[in-house]
């Protein structure tokens, strides 16, 4: 052998042993009967992170179970799995379950308030809704296993009440302005809660415990209740801020 050729022959590297992926029939052992739905979401998983991914029945004609395909990061089947914060997400619907019970008070004040009146007819029926979306709301949370914090409801309800004392500058009559101020803070609260809506929706593709054709029917009520009442906020403007001016007398 030629020396020259021997020296220089590179030493033989051994080759690397490959992680085997598990056995859709191993993971069946350890995760039951939800395995399979699992395993159509490994890609964006814990097997992420080893660049493992389970093809779908569609890839190279595969039917039954499925198998693992190695993937590089970057690829257009490598994403994160995203779960949802509960410390977080409590907090966040409980604030909005405290609105939504301010919200609920404050109107059916005003629908009694206004009783008999064109506007009292309206707001009647919309307070039925405010109601049953904080039904929904409460719904959503035992579905999320999220826990009502009830201190967080009391403060509300006792906030609320304690508006009712303020007298817009009127000690005996209803003040024009107590109805105009319930109309604006009334449309500033439901457009906090289509905003707690909207948020939920965006997370309702990966949660099975989010319905997203309730939160779209609910986002569609709640806009529908924001046109309502910024109709009678608008009409309330003149008539609550505005007075006749002296009348001049005409000219002979």
């Amino acid at each position: 052998m030629n020396p020259r050729t021997v020296a220089r022959a590179r030493p033989v590297q051994p080759r690397r042993r490959r992680l085997a992926p598990p056995a859709p029939a191993q993971l069946r052992a350890v995760f039951g009967p939800k395995t399979d739905r699992w395993l159509q979401y490994t890609s964006g998983g814990l097997l992420a992170t080893t660049g493992w991914r389970v093809p779908s029945p569609d890839d190279s004609g595969l039917k039954g179970d499925a198998t693992m395909t190695r993937t590089h990061p970057g690829t257009a089947t490598d994403h994160s799995a995203h779960t949802i914060d509960p410390d977080l997400l409590g907090i966040y619907l409980n604030d909005h379950l405290a609105g939504a019970t301010s919200g609920t008070e404050r109107v059916r004040y005003l629908a009694r308030a206004t009783a008999g009146s064109p506007l009292g007819r309206e707001i009647g029926p919309l307070a039925a809704e405010i109601a049953e979306d904080r039904k929904a709301l409460l719904a959503i949370m035992r579905n999320l296993g999220v826990p009502v914090r009830r201190y967080k409801v009391g403060a509300a309800w006792i906030a609320e009440r304690a508006g009712r004392l303020k007298t817009n500058g009127r000690l005996v009559r209803r003040s024009p302005l107590t109805t105009f101020f319930e109309l604006e803070m009334l449309r500033m609260a439901v457009e906090g809660k289509a905003a707690g809506w909207q948020t939920l929706r965006r997370l309702a593709p990966d949660h099975d415990a989010l319905d997203a054709r309730l939160l779209d029917d609910l986002l569609e009520r709640a806009r529908s209740q924001q046109q309502t009442l910024e109709q009678w906020r608008e009409q309330r403007i003149r008539s609550t801020f505005e007075r006749p001016g002296p009348a001049t007398a005409e000219s002979p």
